[in-house]
């Protein structure tokens, strides 16, 4: 199994409302992915900031091609994200999973 891994910021008071949006359009789009075996969305306020962390559970880098293309480092990004984003990055880190308690 494999992770990816995204992060972004936005201004705190916009977090919940972009947590919404990405619900949406990058969760829909991940999960609807053949291989994709959960999708977590982590949420962390630091004074005037939220920093939000995307991570992806996938069978094997092959399946994230089908969410990703063939770059699989390069992050995708939807219409709204530049109304949302003070801070992003354009990468995504994959990291293989040796051990996954409860994870099916």
């Amino acid at each position: 199994m494999v992770a990816r891994t995204w992060r972004g910021w936005t201004k705190a008071e916009d977090a919940d409302r972009y947590v919404d949006y990405i619900g949406e359009t990058g969760v829909r789009g991940l999960a609807g992915t053949s291989g994709n075996r959960g999708v977590y969305i982590f949420q962390r306020n630091d004074g005037e900031r939220a920093e939000i962390i995307v991570t992806s559970l996938w069978d094997s880098l092959e399946a994230i091609r089908g969410f990703a293309g063939d770059e699989i480092a390069k992050a995708v990004f939807y219409p709204e994200d530049d109304a949302f984003l003070v801070d992003r990055e354009w990468t995504c880190t994959h990291y293989d999973v040796p051990v996954a308690h409860g994870v099916r």
